[in-house]
């Protein structure tokens, strides 16, 4: 090659080799595209994509709207995912609103709540979706589900769940990412994929044996075991369990408990204590304090102090 001549360089990212997909996932897909347009799946070519039978997921329907609704009251945004014909099932087009609710939160916002419209919460991955999916349709799903539950999970606010009924599949993987969780006692647990013949693919591997264990997890896979409400909250499915009905009066009680902390406190306690706990404990340590330095220089903080030291604000008492 001669000096001064431009050499092109093959592309080698890795996902040029993944196949072509089908057009019902590349139009769901498309949604979760940070560039958007009517580029390839391939990151690394600019090749036009056919355009869609529908419009693209990130230009919403109105029947697409109604898959999950969002509600504003003050500090406390209720998010309710919104198919009670089908159990609430998860769907691409739900999962794809769901990211799209927590995106539209106003700054004025400082916790939601999610819940499941009729009498279940829901009870998993739509089947319909994997009927003709191959290989690599699987697996641009499962990265769907996971870009829209870590959001949630590392986002700006604390999350509570609703639970009532099934929750079961995707739908105890989308529960296992909120920060808090209240069953009524019509709530059931299970992971009936064994059953189905497939496998978890929301993410609930890595993040239900952080709170039933590993045993516990592979148990329900292997055996199809259901636990009822009661052992969920005992085993740490939910951390509330209330009676049929007053799921969302405890949630909007918990929330506003959660509204009225310090933000920087609340953040830190999403971003920074998982990663802690995760941590060697030296690591640990080094980053508590970093953090416990950074949130009591906060003018917030300084403020709330004052205001105990000068008997304005209660101690704690047992309820």
């Amino acid at each position: 090659m001669l000096r001064g001549e431009r050499q092109e360089m093959p592309d080698l990212s890795a996902s040029c080799l993944i196949p072509s997909l089908n057009p019902k996932t590349v139009r769901a897909w498309r949604a979760f595209d940070p560039l958007g347009g009517e580029r390839s799946i391939c990151r690394g070519r600019n090749q036009a994509m056919p355009q869609p039978e529908k419009p693209a997921l990130n230009v919403p329907t109105p029947d697409e709207t109604r898959l999950v609704t969002l509600d504003i009251d003050g500090p406390v945004a209720t998010i309710v995912l919104n198919r009670p014909e089908k159990r609430n099932a998860l769907s691409l087009s739900v999962i794809e609103r769901l990211r799209a609710c927590f995106a539209e939160l106003p700054a004025s916002v400082r916790v939601a709540i999610v819940a499941g419209a009729g009498p279940h919460f829901s009870a998993g991955l739509d089947l319909s979706e994997l009927s003709d999916a191959d290989t690599a349709d699987g697996l641009q799903h499962s990265f769907a589900w996971y870009e829209v539950f870590s959001k949630i999970q590392f986002g700006r606010v604390p999350v509570i769940g609703v639970l009532q009924g099934a929750v079961v599949g995707g739908g105890l993987e989308l529960a296992s990412c909120l920060h808090v969780r209240i069953a009524e006692e019509s709530a059931y647990f299970a992971l009936p994929e064994g059953q189905r013949g497939i496998f978890v693919g929301g993410g609930g591997s890595v993040r239900l044996p952080r709170l039933i264990g590993v045993a516990r997890m592979m148990d329900m896979m292997l055996t199809g075991r259901v636990y009822s409400a009661t052992e969920g909250s005992s085993y740490g499915f939910a951390q509330y369990l209330v009676e049929a009905g007053a799921s969302m009066t405890k949630a909007m009680e918990l929330a506003g408990k959660i509204a009225s902390n310090a933000p920087l406190t609340n953040f830190a306690v999403l971003q920074a204590l998982p990663m802690i706990a995760e941590a060697n404990p030296q690591t640990g340590l080094l980053m508590e304090s970093l953090m416990a330095t950074v949130a009591q220089s906060d003018q917030e903080a300084k403020r709330r102090i004052r205001a105990f030291l000068d008997h304005k604000t209660a101690k704690v008492k047992p309820t």
